[in-house]
């Protein structure tokens, strides 16, 4: 992290050893080494008091570090998008391919495990939308980029928000055709499998 190189900076500039910057912010020497080789980081308390002894405001102490930051973030949401993705799409394939088979084997009681695996694969579907909200990305070129860490400049984002309840009509009708295609094959095969 940068914030170990700045503490070091800024310690040095003004003519303070370890000890003595240990002794201003109520540390130990080692702990000052610590920051400074980024081995561990100054709690709160401890930075307002480095910014007020180096003379610097804590933005500009911990700037490069907030960048940093922000990138471990949007990296940990993007692999979580990934992930809740993933286990989501798995989920509903086995929702969609395992119903005929355990309601034909179990009878009506086959709808008790079928509504377990619903029930978890709309927690993960939860997931995603979380994730989605939180970063402000619905539409699949918004996706596509965050996915690939990359974001979408100020003209395309306004048309991608203008496409947004477009995409939504398109959903709620492509939803409805994929539950009556799903539903009418369930049937078929029920009756198929009743004879």
């Amino acid at each position: 992290m940068e914030l170990g190189k700045q503490i070091k900076n800024c310690r040095q500039v003004a003519n303070l050893s370890q000890e003595e910057l240990a002794e201003r912010v109520y540390v130990s020497r080692q702990t000052i080494s610590n920051w400074e080789n980024d081995k561990s980081y100054p709690d709160v308390h401890s930075l307002v008091l480095l910014s007020e002894i180096f003379q610097i405001s804590l933005d500009k102490l911990i700037k490069g570090d907030i960048e940093r930051m922000r990138e471990e973030i949007k990296k940990e949401e993007v692999t979580k998008l990934n992930r809740y993705g993933m286990i989501y799409t798995v989920l509903f394939a086995v929702m969609l391919v395992s119903v005929v088979p355990l309601v034909h084997w179990l009878g009506n009681l086959g709808f008790i495990p079928w509504g377990v695996i619903f029930a978890i694969t709309m927690y993960f579907a939860l997931k995603v939308e979380k994730v989605k909200k939180d970063n402000d990305i619905q539409t699949y070129k918004e996706i596509v980029a965050f996915t690939e860490g990359k974001g979408l400049d100020e003209i395309q984002k306004q048309r991608e928000i203008a496409k947004r309840p477009y995409q939504k009509i398109l959903l709620v009708i492509g939803t409805a055709v994929v539950a009556v295609v799903v539903c009418g094959i369930i049937g078929l095969l029920m009756h198929v499998f009743s004879n």
